[in-house]
């Protein structure tokens, strides 16, 4: 696919304004009325690019992608307080989880705090259970550590929340939050991230494994763990029997083997 970061459509150009998401995720499009390509997360920066009534054309901060949301998902600049420290979490209508969710949330939102109780932080989007947060951004993680809270997750093409997730959504995410850049895309991902192995080399954690679209991160010299259409979920599982049955399935070899 072409380079979703690069050749801005100069029939949505005209502004150049700061933003963040203020929707707990929204999908991002290539087109006003096409499919999902990613998505952002509550509190992502965004830089509005062109907009309308209803969609704003924008370039996401965290990896330069670009694309249409919808113009009542962004709002003005602002200092998140808080992330989202769990794989998901609930806003609610008030201090108690007895009362009704307003939001809900994945790992990886940032917030910003209105204010506190002993229990609760209060946001624009109602209270959230502090034990579901972490103070500033998410803290420099363990990738593998990362991509695990989001096992058993339901695939969803250009997924990046705990409601579903792709390939390249999971590796994303899990690769960010341990400190290092990451596209938003297994192509790009391919090219950009790592150094080559040759072929045949052993696998350490922490690797990735690239097909022709798809990606897998490697969680041990014998086990990978990816989102993936087979089993319609993030899933971790042996090595070579996975690589036997992508190849099987027309999915072919692996064409890249790298090392962070």
């Amino acid at each position: 696919m072409s380079d979703p970061r690069c050749d801005p459509n100069p029939d949505y150009l005209g502004v150049d304004r700061p933003g963040r998401i203020i929707w707990p995720h929204v999908d991002l499009c290539r087109t006003p009325s096409g499919a999902r390509d990613r998505q952002l997360l509550a509190g992502a920066d965004v830089t509005v690019l062109g907009e309308n009534d209803t969609h704003a054309y924008v370039k996401a901060a965290q990896d330069s992608y670009i694309g249409f949301v919808p113009t009542r998902s962004v709002g003005g600049p602002s200092t998140p307080t808080h992330s989202v420290s769990v794989p998901g979490a609930h806003a609610y209508r008030r201090a108690s989880i007895k009362t009704p969710e307003t939001a809900a949330f994945s790992f990886g939102a940032l917030l910003t705090a209105r204010s506190e109780s002993q229990d609760f932080i209060e946001t624009e989007f109602g209270h959230i259970p502090k034990a579901q947060l972490t103070s500033g951004p998410i803290p420099t993680s363990d990738a593998i550590a990362t991509a695990r809270l989001f096992l058993g997750t339901p695939y969803l093409w250009g997924g990046n929340t705990r409601t579903g997730l792709d390939c390249s959504g999971l590796v994303q995410i899990a690769l960010i939050t341990a400190g290092h850049a990451c596209p938003g895309d297994s192509d790009m991902q391919e090219r950009e991230t790592g150094a080559h192995l040759p072929a045949g080399s052993d696998h350490e954690p922490g690797d990735l494994l690239f097909w022709k679209g798809h990606v897998a991160l490697v969680t041990s010299p014998t086990t990978m763990i990816h989102a993936n259409a087979f089993h319609m979920r993030v899933v971790e599982e042996p090595i070579i029997p996975a690589c036997a049955r992508i190849a099987q399935n027309g999915g072919g070899d692996v064409t890249s083997h790298k090392r962070l």
